[in-house]
């Protein structure tokens, strides 16, 4: 059972690394397009988000299923 309680806690930290790059992301695409941080919004700054949010989605999780291998050849 500690294996399988390993491999899940693994998929959710996974899952949430996408999850908050993807909130990231949207969060820039809300600065660009409306008031939210300034009136007719900040394209730099959401250039900036969006672009962290889209690195933070996609290698997040290569860089966890990196560290977890590396992790299980020491371990086993």
């Amino acid at each position: 059972m500690a294996d399988e309680d390993i491999w899940k806690r693994r998929f959710h930290l996974f899952l949430l690394a996408r999850l908050f790059g993807l909130a990231i992301f949207f969060l820039g695409l809300a600065v660009i397009y409306s008031d939210l941080l300034r009136e007719g919004g900040w394209p730099t700054v959401g250039a900036i988000l969006v672009i962290a949010g889209t690195i933070d989605a996609v290698f997040a999780p290569r860089l966890l299923k990196k560290m977890w291998a590396e992790q299980d050849r020491h371990d086993g």
